[in-house]
């Protein structure tokens, strides 16, 4: 096997966790915690950097492997989480037949004109303080890990709404965050996403939070003439992490589980 993984629940119709990042290894442990007297959810850590150079591609047949391996090749629902939705995309497209439904949650963006809308709203909502707090951090030499966490520190709670919890990945690979990133970056420059989303054949529900940096619904019109019949259902008081989100958690589980199985035949 070539990337490690593991499960969480025995109940029900397999669900693959996509974490976001790239690079946020565990990030979606409290979201499994909650799904898994319903599910049996399969949560993959994407490969890491300091082997092949990191790719979509290299993460996309890193998920063909591991469904085959661990589930005889049956397609099984998705569920991906900001980068993991984009990731979760680039597996239904190319194998179709893998992807039984898709959810995004907090979907990144793929166009500059969406990150240039989500970089304002972050400036506004963190005011001149934060951003000088990160300008001087920017200058620092620092191992890039350890940058990345305490930009997460700092700019963390501009993301969510009312939160419970904590963003709490077991590790951050800043390196693998880079390489992937570039590589998507690359391919979007291209043109290659979103036309390629064009091959999806599953349901796609996109649930994105009304207050959630990441414009949902400049996403959703982007992907929307590539993958008809695409859902998108936005929550009021909710962030970019709505499992923990004190007044929309429970509605976005009961969303998110009703439409996983309502799908599961």
């Amino acid at each position: 096997m070539t990337i490690a993984y593991r499960f969480h629940g025995n109940r029900g119709m397999t669900v693959a966790l996509l974490h976001g990042g790239p690079g946020a290894l565990g990030s979606l442990l409290p979201l499994a915690e909650a799904m898994k007297g319903r599910f049996r959810l399969l949560e993959p850590f994407q490969r890491g950097s300091g082997g092949l150079p990191l790719s979509v591609q290299r993460h996309v047949e890193d998920f063909h492997e591991l469904v085959t391996e661990t589930c005889g090749g049956l397609p099984v629902a998705v569920v991906g989480h900001s980068w993991g939705a984009m990731l979760g995309l680039a597996v239904a497209a190319a194998y179709p037949g893998e992807v039984r439904s898709l959810v995004l949650v907090g979907c990144g963006t793929f166009d500059p004109a969406s990150r240039l809308e989500m970089k304002k709203t972050l400036e506004n909502r963190m005011g001149e303080n934060v951003l000088e707090e990160i300008r001087a951090l920017e200058g620092e030499t620092l191992d890039p890990g350890e940058r990345m966490r305490r930009y997460v520190e700092l700019t963390g709670r501009f993301y969510s709404f009312e939160p419970e919890g904590s963003w709490d990945p077991l590790s951050f690979d800043a390196r693998a965050f880079e390489e992937s990133w570039a590589d998507m970056l690359r391919l979007q420059e291209e043109g290659v996403y979103p036309a390629a989303f064009s091959a999806i054949r599953c349901p796609v529900l996109m649930i994105h939070g009304a207050g959630d940096p990441h414009p949902g619904r400049m996403t959703r019109d982007l992907l929307g003439p590539f993958i008809p019949g695409l859902q998108y259902v936005e929550l009021p008081e909710c962030g970019h992490f709505p499992w923990m989100e004190k007044r929309a958690r429970e509605k976005f589980l009961s969303l998110l589980s009703g439409w996983l199985e309502s799908r599961g035949a």
